[in-house]
């Protein structure tokens, strides 16, 4: 479950994506294509270390969005301008953008 925050309407978006090939985005589900299916299981590999440490890393000035990332393995937690964002969560966050916009029609 990614749940990401902020000052507009629409950067608030609870997103759960459903290993069976869709994603419920602020309770609404859609389908979810083959490739951005293997990028949200590349992504969840990816993050599992993070997630079991329970990296929080503090808001940064002019942040404009908060992240934080629930799943089997534990939770992380940063905004989109956090001191020493790991690639893996700048990945995260372009997939949130990407599936909330162009799968979801959640625009910003």
């Amino acid at each position: 479950v990614v749940k990401r925050s902020g000052a507009d309407r629409n950067a608030n978006v609870e997103m759960l994506v459903n290993d069976g090939g869709s994603v419920t985005c602020n309770g609404s589900e859609h389908d979810l294509d083959a490739e951005r299916l293997l990028t949200a299981r590349q992504l969840v590999r990816d993050l599992e270390s993070q997630a079991e440490l329970g990296i929080e890393l503090p808001r940064g000035p002019g942040s404009q969005l908060s992240y934080r990332v629930s799943m089997e393995a534990g939770t992380i937690a940063f905004a989109d301008r956090s001191e020493g964002v790991p690639a893996t969560f700048q990945r995260l966050a372009a997939f949130t953008t990407d599936v909330t916009e162009r799968v979801c029609g959640i625009e910003r």
